[in-house]
């Protein structure tokens, strides 16, 4: 009698969905603690500039959040030609509101303004995009400041499932200030052992699949294939890329840099696209947002708490 091979066990589902929703609630619920403390909501401004549709969709969705999150949201929207000058006067403005405890300028800014100066004049204390390069360099002394929102949300992930990552080897693909960068420093302040691929990386499948985890943030669609992976490693897809519509579809469906449906067939654990990393960033925003708060009031936040 001939026994049958098993079968391959598919990849557990990250669902950054379910998570982020969880973490939304105890925000809320902090939140309204915060405000029966302080004597006021905590606040949140975004500025727009211009009338990019995506962007639209982003602030619009950022506003419904932090008011269903029991916080104020302040939307300041500006023309497309908009002067430098004006910006950095709201700015200004904003960091000096008592009112206002995050504030964020949507990206990416018509090419006329100077993003770099932009995110500088943001008051490092209200920066809860972790974009500030004093916030970049509070991470990586092991300081406390704010760190951008996705890659603190893959975090997030990964300890959830994998507790303790002493001495996993981590490949972080891409080298960002706003994910690959802060990634890797989060990362190696958890203990695990870190490369930075890029594309510059020589024989980077291979890197890859030293990995016990494995964060794609390269902005390739479908790029990193079954080959790559380590069986049973823990794979975040940051990735979003829109392919061609096919077969008569009136857009292209959404896929990360991971080729999923292969991937999952090798790997331990999987973040899909859409509903992995994506809904984690904005519940890490109001997260920050709400950490803002209580310093800048001087309400101690207890350890742990978010």
């Amino acid at each position: 009698m001939t026994c049958a091979a098993p079968t391959a066990r598919a990849a557990d589902l990250l669902d950054g969905k379910a998570f982020a929703l969880q973490l939304r609630e105890k925000v809320g619920a902090l939140a309204r603690d915060f405000q029966a403390r302080a004597g006021r909501k905590a606040g949140l401004a975004v500025v727009l500039v211009g009338d990019d549709p995506a962007s639209q969709v982003y602030v619009g969705s950022k506003g419904k959040a932090t008011l269903a999150a029991n916080m104020n949201s302040f939307e300041h929207r500006l023309p497309d030609d908009v002067a430098g000058e004006e910006l950095l006067a709201l700015i200004a403005q904003l960091n000096s509101d008592p009112a206002v405890d995050g504030i964020l300028v949507q990206l990416p800014l018509p090419a006329h303004l100077d993003e770099q100066a932009v995110i500088a004049a943001i008051s490092p204390d209200k920066d809860v995009d972790g974009f500030h390069v004093i916030n970049a360099g509070r991470l990586s002394v092991g300081q406390a400041g704010f760190v951008p929102c996705t890659p603190l949300g893959c975090m997030m992930l990964l300890t959830d499932r994998l507790g303790d990552l002493s001495g996993l080897e981590a490949v972080v693909i891409g080298r960002s200030n706003i994910v690959g960068k802060p990634m890797a420093q989060l990362l190696l302040d958890a203990n695990a052992t870190v490369t930075i691929a890029h594309s510059q990386t020589k024989n980077l499948p291979e890197v890859v699949r030293r990995a016990d985890i494995v964060v794609a943030a390269v902005g390739r669609a479908e790029m990193i294939g079954r080959d790559w992976i380590k069986p049973g490693a823990t794979v975040i897809d940051v990735g979003i890329n829109r392919l061609p519509p096919a077969g008569g579809e009136a857009k292209g469906r959404l896929v990360g840099d991971v080729a999923f449906d292969e991937v999952r067939e090798v790997a331990g654990a999987i973040t899909p696209v859409p509903g992995g990393v994506g809904p984690m960033t904005i519940a890490v925003l109001l997260r920050n947002t709400l950490v803002a708060a209580h310093r800048n009031a001087g309400i101690a936040l207890a350890e742990n708490a978010l």
